[in-house]
């Protein structure tokens, strides 16, 4: 029942953050694209110029809510932090927009802020940046660092620089290449120094561009060589894993294909091959070592499969299983009877025999008995207690 109410926790902690950042960025583009009326207890308080810059500002801070919400729904601690940051934030800029569009984001701001705490528990995945993220998020914010801070320095050699604003909006233009003309160096040293901004801040977009533009190019790569990329691998949630590749596994992914999230774990290079090209999940590795089921998400898990019609493979790959989730419901299929027991020691749930099962059922059919649905379960509830 605890696990119950975590889970809804989450998804609401999940939902109201993601309204907030919609109403956000709804309410600042209508305080900024129409005049509206000025109420509330801050009514006659708040100058223009500030109610104005909040509805700007309001419209960005409801994408980087944005960017929190997804990642609150992967589960990410950084995400909870950072949406813990954001709210007050969102809940101060409808105060000051002090219109009638702007309180209802107060409130929704407010009631969400006091949601996610409560569920704080329930966000506990640590992010892992890779080398070329950091990489791109270090050199994107020196770049603008460096020319921010370096044309105010030499803003006496710059026309229409006057302010860190000035220098900062000078940077962000010359990076994107627009260059409007309006802000301009005046000498030879100014002109040296926006160069070397030039080529810094279009060398720092560039490897943005490329962090955003490599999980594309891997998840091309992966259908060819059958490897899943990170980010498939983080998108996985309430997925099952079927450990290992065998006779079974069409059948098994066949009756997973529209119930449930699925990915197959195998070193079976053939197996993979195959799978990848009919746009399969797959993921090449042992299904008994631990890396590749923390990469496949098993703490996210709702269940696993396991039956490669090699009972010694099979509890290797549950024993495992079951270590590294104790919570997760593992099923497992056995070639010979005596392994039932074994498999459950190994830590399935559930053990039955598909050969005893197909026989019974041949029987059943060929002796012309109707029930033999009910007699096909009855067997595998024997089959479940043998243990």
């Amino acid at each position: 029942m605890k696990f119950d109410r975590e889970w809804v926790g989450a998804r609401a902690s999940v939902l109201l953050t993601f309204a907030v950042a919609i109403l956000s960025v709804a309410t600042g583009i209508v305080n900024i694209s129409a005049p509206v009326a000025v109420t509330g207890p801050f009514a006659g308080y708040v100058p223009e110029v500030v109610r104005q810059t909040a509805g700007f500002s309001g419209t960005l801070t409801g994408f980087l809510m944005l960017a929190g919400a997804f990642q609150l729904r992967k589960g990410y601690r950084m995400g909870w932090y950072w949406t813990l940051v954001m709210l007050p934030v969102t809940a101060a800029q409808g105060l000051l927009q002090a219109s009638q569009y702007s309180y209802p984001l107060v409130v929704f701001s407010t009631v969400t802020l006091l949601v996610v705490v409560m569920n704080r528990r329930a966000f506990t995945r640590e992010m892992e940046l890779s080398t070329t993220q950091l990489a791109a998020i270090g050199s994107l914010i020196a770049a603008q660092l460096y020319g921010t801070m370096g044309t105010y320095a030499l803003r006496e050699q710059f026309i229409n620089v006057e302010s860190l604003t000035d220098a900062f909006y000078f940077t962000l233009v010359t990076a994107s290449t627009v260059g409007y003309g309006d802000v301009t160096p005046a000498t030879d040293m100014a002109r040296l120094f926006g160069m070397s901004v030039l080529l810094l801040s279009v060398a720092s977009f560039a490897v943005t561009l490329g962090v955003v533009l490599t999980p594309a190019i891997e998840a091309r790569l992966s259908s060819a060589l059958g490897r899943m990329t990170e980010a498939q691998l983080d998108m996985l949630e309430n997925h099952v894993l079927v450990l290992g590749y065998g006779e079974l596994t069409e059948s098994i992914l066949e009756e997973l294909e529209h119930k449930a999230q699925f990915v197959v774990i195998t070193d079976d290079e053939a197996a993979v091959r195959r799978l990848a090209s009919h746009n399969v999940h797959v993921l090449t590795a042992d299904p008994s070592d631990e890396e590749p089921l923390r990469e496949a998400g098993i703490s996210r898990a709702d269940a696993a499969i396991a039956a490669t019609q090699n009972d010694a493979d099979d509890a290797l790959a549950i024993l495992t299983a079951r270590e590294l989730n104790p919570d997760l419901h593992i099923a497992a299929g056995v070639t010979q009877r005596e392994n039932v027991s074994k498999l459950k020691r190994a830590g399935a749930d559930t053990v039955i025999s598909p050969a005893a099962i197909g026989g019974h059922l041949l029987v059943a059919s060929a002796l012309g008995d109707e029930d033999s649905e009910r007699q096909a379960n009855a067997l595998l509830g024997k089959l479940d207690g043998d243990s």
